[in-house]
């Protein structure tokens, strides 16, 4: 009950701008709730994509690696099955390579997606909070100037508090905020590593395929001839 008092008091205390600080607040930590669990969800999906597809690709079944990637309900499967799509009609490793890019492109998106906007409402609940201060001491001196001066000490001691209060919660609200807009970048990246990965281990495939493929007719003939 006391600590619900002080936070009530607390927030009373701080002034107007104490609400559009709560608001980022709230906002905030919707989105790093959504955005943790998507990433979540993204990163276990592609680890159990990449189990799967991963035996097809060191054995060279490309058709068996298509079959699980026509679904794409991953993002892993995504890339994937746009590689296996052009790898069924081309050869070469630089227009598979340019596939995944274009893949990559569509996915990656997704994956940054409303993240950014997390340092962006951390900056505005310090700036929120600033101007809760600057508000609080106007305050504070436009009304010492006109009391009586046994009232002054009282006014400026509640003015002064109000200032501190809304900076406080500005602050309180910037700091977990930069701290989870790092932590969700770090997870963005290794995801993002993780496709990247995987997709240079599918153009290793590829390649190690064709290198391991019969010679054509002439190199057969001069090989004969040898």
């Amino acid at each position: 009950m006391d600590f619900g008092y002080s936070v009530v008091s607390f927030f009373s205390g701080g002034g107007v701008f104490m609400f559009p600080i709560a608001l980022v607040a709230a906002v905030g930590a919707a989105i790093a709730i959504e955005r943790w669990i998507t990433l979540a969800r993204f990163g276990s999906a592609n680890r159990r994509a990449w189990a799967q597809i991963q035996p097809t690709l060191a054995s060279g079944d490309f058709d068996a690696a298509r079959e699980l990637t026509k679904d794409g309900g991953t993002a892993m499967s995504q890339v994937l099955a746009m590689g296996l799509a052009r790898q069924g009609a081309v050869r070469r490793r630089e227009d598979v390579e340019v596939a995944m890019e274009e893949s990559m492109m569509e996915v990656v998106p997704q994956l940054e997606k409303r993240t950014h906007y997390l340092a962006t409402f951390a900056n505005l609940a310090t700036l929120l909070g600033l101007l809760g201060t600057v508000s609080g001491l106007i305050h504070a001196f436009g009304a010492v100037a006109t009391v009586n001066p046994a009232e002054k000490a009282n006014l400026l001691s509640a003015s002064i508090s109000e200032a501190m209060n809304c900076t406080a919660f500005g602050l309180m609200t910037a700091v977990p905020l930069v701290f989870i807009h790092a932590f969700l970048q770090t997870k963005t990246i290794e995801l993002i590593t993780g496709l990247e990965m995987a997709s240079t281990k599918f153009l290793n495939a590829i390649t190690e395929r064709h290198a391991s493929r019969p010679q054509g007719r002439l190199g057969l003939v001069q090989a004969a001839q040898g």
